[in-house]
């Protein structure tokens, strides 16, 4: 299986860069993990809801770009379903087993994601109704696949 996290936005921090590395690594026995950055948009402190949507609507457009037909889109946004990990392994277990070979996580930036990525997306998900940084989502999004393929693998990992 292909898996492609799509992100709104650079890695700044050297300790989740190292992460996101250590992630990928092991990751590597179980899919083909691509990661891809787009630029974001400076979101000016006081923006309004307007001049706000116009950026998510900018970052949208440069996602779009990316996003592959035959794959399935998979959404982080605070209302999406909530998993446990031995559900979010089975998800993407089926999805395999449906004949789904490449699924596309997105991150959006500092101020989520455009309405047209929401919308056409095939799922939204959701880790909490908290507010995380994105740079942050990323390792926890990286972590919990690879924890989903050592469940549907029946391996151990710790709980």
């Amino acid at each position: 299986m292909k898996i492609t996290i799509l992100t709104v936005g650079k890695i700044k921090e050297k300790y989740f860069t190292d992460a996101i590395k250590e992630y990928s690594k092991r990751l590597s026995r179980y899919c083909k993990l691509e990661m891809i950055e787009v630029a974001d948009e400076k979101t000016l402190e006081g923006a309004s809801q307007r001049e706000e949507e116009i950026i998510r609507t900018r970052e949208g457009e440069r996602l779009k770009k990316y996003i592959k037909e035959d794959s399935y889109v998979i959404a982080l946004a605070i209302e999406g379903k909530q998993y446990s990990s031995e559900d979010f392994s089975e998800k993407i277990r089926h999805l395999g087993v449906q004949g789904k070979s490449h699924i596309t996580f997105i991150i959006g930036g500092s101020i989520g994601l455009s309405d047209e990525i929401l919308k056409n997306a095939k799922e939204l998900l959701s880790f909490s109704k908290m507010t995380f940084p994105h740079q942050l989502m990323r390792v926890v999004l990286l972590e919990q696949i690879y924890r989903a393929y050592r469940i549907m693998n029946g391996e151990p990992y710790h709980k």
